[in-house]
């Protein structure tokens, strides 16, 4: 039976929907030309648009500071979908429908005086519409366009604004960040976006472990060994080298994606399935994480960075070549072993990598049981091998049960693992997860439960920032690892002192 607070919050959901497609909005997306719009926000907007979710009256508004693109707004959003929807998804009648919601916005959003006169022009006689602005920029602009927007009247009680990870770069940075904003935007009009929240499989990880006796009795430090959580990345820069030369792998990836996938495998169990509640939970969490601080650094983590090599028999270039600058020592690879300090996860480790140009690209959570109390099996039997629970989030979205079961080919008793596998794509038909565009359909309607709170950010960057702090000390020397490779060999050590290894996605061995 589906539990009621689950049947609650879909038909909240279901209700947002359907008040979406019966109210017309403007959605105005600052960096409208840029490869977040491009690639992500317009192709989820338009799949949106196919569900028939957005009313046909909505403007979305695609920024840009370049004459070129402004006079070429339709063409240049018809490549972007044709480029980044997937197979056969582009519907040319569909497209002609579509585009009559694009309007192109000519602004400069660090200049005032350039293009912000007409932007008001075109948002008078609309003040009863919700507006949405999102930020698919570099956070160094967020105050700057949160003031103009002020200067100029055009945030309006019924305004939201969006903005996108990482939120600063430390945590005075985000704190200057998130003050700014809070000038004009109350907390409630503020989305941070991790998009990561938005996978629905990430979702079901709050019904898997609270809709289900089974799990829920065993989720804590007297059957759990360990918690691996991995995002590996095969590319590389991808155009981004400016700004992953100042952030690196614990900026871009553990202080937001990685920190919230530990936060809702570990939290508590929330009195109400809303955003408040869930909030709650995870601060409590991100508060209880054990500091690593000073020479704890140096045991607890590894940094990496990759150097030449080949993935799937293409040769690739090191980090230093494909930046161009010899002096770097930004980290490409983390891993981290941590510890939350409550009564549930005592002395549990939680293991964290994530990294580019890595072997495969996949992002998964490994929850690693204890052995059996006592083996009553003999050594020619089999040896019993720990339960675990591996959820997949990518490439594909699916879960794994590793169990022990008799060999059903031998009369004689004999015991192998065996798998339970759920794959979402095949046991729901029609799945397709797309995470922009249920964030982007929720920032529409109001709804705050998947994205982050300004205490969330602060906690987490308390728990990073010491850790970067004593990387740029350089008592911790980057470790080379070999593009197409899993990682250093440092963090294979990592979990190697502690009896211990990871679960790579390709490793389903009975090991």
């Amino acid at each position: 039976m589906v539990p009621v607070f689950l049947v609650i919050h879909e038909v909240k959901r279901t209700i947002n929907e359907i008040l979406i497609m019966n109210k017309a909005f403007d959605l105005i997306i600052f960096g409208g030309t840029g490869d977040l719009s491009l690639r992500k926000l317009l192709p989820s907007l338009y799949r949106a648009f196919l569900e028939n979710k957005l009313d046909r009256q909505a403007r979305i508004f695609l920024s840009t500071r370049k004459p070129d693109d402004y006079n070429n707004i339709s063409d240049i959003a018809e490549k972007a979908l044709h480029e980044f929807l997937t197979y056969n998804e582009f519907d040319q009648t569909q497209w002609s429908l579509f585009k009559d919601l694009i309007q192109p916005l000519f602004l400069d959003l660090s200049d005032i005086d350039k293009g912000w006169d007409e932007f008001v022009a075109q948002m008078e006689g609309y003040d009863d519409r919700d507006r949405i602005f999102y930020l698919a920029t570099t956070p160094n602009v967020y105050g700057s366009t949160c003031e103009f927007l002020s200067e100029k009247s055009l945030i309006t009680p019924n305004s939201r604004i969006v903005v996108e990870k990482p939120l600063g770069f430390d945590l005075q940075s985000a704190e200057e960040i998130n003050a700014k904003m809070a000038q004009y935007f109350t907390e409630d009009q503020i989305y941070r976006i991790d998009h990561y929240l938005g996978k629905e499989t990430v979702q079901n990880l709050m019904a898997l472990r609270f809709s289900n006796s089974l799990f829920e009795q065993l989720w804590n430090a007297n059957n759990i060994d360990h918690i691996q959580i991995s995002i590996n990345e095969q590319v590389g820069l991808e155009g981004r080298a400016g700004f992953y030369d100042k952030a690196g792998a614990m900026r871009d990836m553990v202080q937001n994606h990685l920190l919230q996938l530990l936060c809702l495998i570990s939290m508590e169990p929330p009195a109400k399935l809303d955003a408040e509640n869930i909030r709650e939970e995870k601060i409590k969490v991100l508060k209880s994480l054990r500091p690593i601080i000073d020479e704890m650094v140096e045991k607890n983590t590894v940094r990496g960075q990759y150097q030449a090599g080949t993935i799937n028999e293409k040769n690739v270039p090191s980090y230093i070549e494909e930046l161009g600058n010899d002096k770097s020592q930004i980290e490409t690879y983390v891993a981290i072993r941590a510890h939350i300090d409550n009564w549930r996860w005592s002395r549990v480790p939680f293991y964290l990598r994530t990294g580019k140009r890595l072997k495969r690209r996949s992002a998964e959570i490994v929850i690693q049981f204890k052995e059996v109390s006592h083996n009553i099996y003999s050594k020619e039997a089999g040896t019993p091998i720990p339960n675990r629970l591996i959820i997949q989030l990518q490439p594909e979205e699916r879960m794994q049960l590793k169990l022990m079961a008799k060999d059903m080919n031998t009369l004689e008793t004999k015991i192998k693992p065996v798998s339970l596998n759920l794959n979402f794509t095949t046991e729901n038909e029609g799945f397709r997860s797309f995470a922009y565009k249920r964030l982007l359909l929720d920032a529409i309607a109001g709804n705050p439960t998947l994205f982050i709170h300004r205490d969330e950010v602060t906690s987490a960057w308390r728990w990073v920032d010491p850790i970067i702090e004593q990387w740029r000390k350089g008592q911790q020397p980057l470790q080379a690892y070999e593009a197409g490779s899993w990682g250093p060999e440092a963090a294979n050590e990592l979990l190697s002192k502690d009896n211990r290894h990871w679960i790579d996605i390709e490793d389903r061995s009975e090991d």
